[in-house]
């Protein structure tokens, strides 16, 4: 069922406008997906980051809602920065201006995995606060359906339950 949160994704999606900001980046959603049986989420909100200074797009950022084995393994949040605006922080801003849409949903700890050799991908779970849970080997047959590599840290983000008022903007 969808939330009032989401309701609004789907509309700033369609009306291609930002739906959270700050002074360098702007998420605009671009995909919605609902429950997805490969990864066994409730839905997916995939959003384009902006770099808001020229509008050109710097990445993007998933949100995975709900939990199943595969997320163990995948996380909540999935992000990707492209090579000319990397190193500027993107990632971890795009969490941050993200933080009010997960708590309104009723997420509170969000897991986020990285490759352990990905260091940019470590310092921005850093950045966030989150606290490293464990590293894990991924099964063989996740590793094929899923197309993601043999081991994985899993880092917990713990929300800030004061961002929910900063979601109603």
């Amino acid at each position: 069922m969808k939330n009032e949160s989401i309701r609004q994704f789907i509309r700033h999606g369609r009306r291609s406008e930002p739906m959270f900001w700050d002074d360098e980046i702007a998420l605009c959603p671009r995909e919605y997906y609902g429950y997805s049986k490969q990864i066994g989420c409730e839905c997916s909100l995939i959003f384009d980051i902006v770099r808001r200074r020229d509008a050109k797009i710097a990445g993007e950022i998933a949100l995975r809602i709900g939990d199943s084995p595969e997320q163990f393994y995948l996380g909540h949040i999935g992000y990707h920065v492209d090579p000319p605006f990397r190193g500027q922080g993107f990632a971890a801003r795009a969490c941050k201006l993200c933080e009010p849409l997960l708590v309104s949903i009723g997420q509170r700890d969000i897991v986020i995995t990285t490759d352990p050799d990905n260091l940019p991908s470590v310092k921005t779970c850093e950045k966030l606060g989150c606290e490293l849970e464990c590293t894990v080997p991924v099964p063989l047959s996740f590793q094929q359906r899923l197309e993601i590599s043999a081991e994985k840290h899993r880092f917990v983000w713990t929300l800030n339950s004061c961002a929910i008022d900063a979601s109603k903007r």
